[in-house]
């Protein structure tokens, strides 16, 4: 069965209805309206270059076929008719924003081959970008050219705090990102093209953390409502390379985001308080975590009570990167209702990766989180859930943040609700299957963990299984819980570790194991 899952006027994305990860277990052919176009092997694939307003009928060796109708649109510029070079020398990024502020509503501002320099632009409500295969827009190196945005300005009427910039869940001034909207909605960003931030020819990722105002992520979504991105490559940020925030009705389809694994914070992608993401068929390797969903720290959190919720991911591969799925560590919001299904992590650090502490906050609940039909090699531990982070704050080392003894619940306490891992292939893990350690007094809520098969790398080193103070290395180590309400193990095969299969401590009921 093929099941539809965008169409927009030039680009169409369709998924393989099974219960395999990533790749279809065989390949198939895609035909439209008679012609074949490509054959391919993963669950979720694209075709391009389609023509508004224009029934199709697409055709899958294996599968059946399925007809769609592409979308209207008011009309299709040529980016160079405006004066936009494509030459790689040329500064383009005048002729680019002047299009975009042309362009009228459900119009398509088309990228042809050729690379186009620019400094940031700012995108508008309801257009279209479509930057067509070897076509990339590319980042201008000199820190000059991207202006430092606010974290907030006052209304000089009503005195009220309007947000525009965030680093790291706080509301503090920012650099401009390359493509940048803020309090728009419907932006598609489609194509077989590259967006490049080039930062591996700039100075941003030297002396990261000294910089006075953060480095600007690649895209950046502000409150903005209906955005879609398909298609595209997307490389090389100063940071982040795409960040949501506060935004809702978010689609991330067939993208391809890469970086160097040394590079510093270049995260895939990470939505922060946003409500229904959809992120399928995505393939990330980034210096950073793939995908961390957040919701801000203790002051955002607490002021807006926003909750990063209904996430879907589906169908990705993750490579390379610190943690494949994180929550945290930025979620003082809270995080409900994630599903992650159908998935491949290769050689991530961690698998899922849940990073909160004390001092994020009574709003601070992760519930509803769901992993199911996974596989996993390479990866150093597939589970964890920490609630003990030690990174990035200046409390880190405190003894609020470091004593194992149990606290007051009070507003400062985060809390962790339902977890659920089931039907997942775990092979050549290195540091430890899973590891929990949940707060003396908040407890982890619930963990059941069904129908997992974990083996090890014989050649694997000792790690640190999670960031935490004062943290004992590991070594093909088992299933370690600490500080859990309710625990269940269901048909769970640890093959070959080095000690006990599962260690727990103050686990108030465990079922099975």
């Amino acid at each position: 069965m093929i099941k539809t899952i965008f169409i927009g006027s030039v680009s169409a994305c369709f998924e393989l209805d099974n219960d395999l990860a990533y790749y279809s277990g065989g390949e198939y052919a895609v035909s439209l309206n008679g012609e074949k176009l490509f054959t391919s092997n993963t669950n979720v694939f694209s075709v391009f270059d389609l023509r508004p307003a224009t029934e199709y009928l697409l055709e899958v060796t294996g599968y059946g076929s399925v007809s769609f109708k592409t979308a209207e649109e008011s009309c299709a510029i040529n980016v160079k008719d405006f004066g936009a070079k494509g030459d790689g020398v040329t500064d383009d990024t005048q002729s680019i924003q002047t299009a975009i502020n042309c362009l009228p509503e459900n119009g398509r501002l088309y990228f042809p081959e050729g690379v186009y320099s620019t400094a940031p632009l700012n995108l508008k409500s309801r257009i279209t970008l479509d930057i067509s295969e070897n076509a990339v827009l590319l980042g201008n190196t000199d820190p000059s050219r991207y202006p430092t945005i606010p974290g907030t300005a006052k209304d000089i009427v009503t005195g009220e705090e309007i947000h525009f910039g965030t680093w790291e869940g706080n509301a503090v001034p920012m650099h401009q990102a390359l493509l940048f909207a803020e309090y728009a909605h419907d932006i598609k960003i489609v194509g077989k093209g590259t967006i490049d931030g080039n930062a591996q020819n700039s100075s941003w990722w030297v002396n990261a953390r000294e910089l006075e105002v953060p480095r600007p992520r690649l895209l950046f979504f502000n409150r903005c409502k209906l955005v879609t991105v398909h298609g595209v490559t997307v490389q090389n940020s100063a940071s982040w390379q795409i960040h949501p925030y506060f935004s809702s009705m978010l689609t991330f389809l067939d993208l391809k985001i890469n970086a160097p694994k040394d590079s510093p914070n270049t995260d895939a992608l990470d939505p922060e308080a946003c409500d229904n993401v959809r992120i399928f068929g995505c393939k990330f390797s980034v210096g950073d975590d793939c995908i961390a969903i957040k919701s801000g720290k203790i002051e955002i959190g607490r002021k807006f009570k926003t909750p990063a919720s209904n996430h879907t991911i589906r169908n990705c591969l993750m490579q390379f990167g610190h943690g494949a799925v994180t929550l945290g560590s930025e979620m003082a919001g809270g995080v409900k209702s994630l599903t992650v299904e159908r998935c491949i992590f290769d050689h991530t650090d961690r698998g899922l990766r849940i990073k909160t502490r004390r001092g994020r906050g009574k709003d601070a609940v992760i519930d509803g989180v769901l992993f199911e039909n996974m596989k996993m090699d390479g990866v150093l531990t597939p589970i964890v859930i920490n609630m003990w982070y030690n990174c990035c704050d200046p409390d880190r080392y405190s003894e609020y943040n470091t004593t194992r003894e149990k606290l007051p619940v009070d507003d400062r306490t985060p809390y962790l609700g339902e977890f659920t891992f089931r039907n997942m292939e775990c092979t050549n893990c290195g540091v430890a299957a899973c590891y929990c350690d949940g707060l003396p007094e908040a407890p982890v809520g619930s963990v059941t963990v069904e129908n997992i098969r974990f083996t090890y790398d014989p050649q694997a080193k000792p790690g640190f299984p999670a960031m935490r103070n004062n943290a004992e290395k590991m070594c093909r180590a088992g299933m370690y819980f600490d500080n859990v309400k309710k625990l269940q193990i269901r048909n769970v095969s640890v093959e070959g570790c080095d000690g006990e299969p599962l260690v727990t401590h103050n686990v108030q009921e465990l079922i099975g194991g």
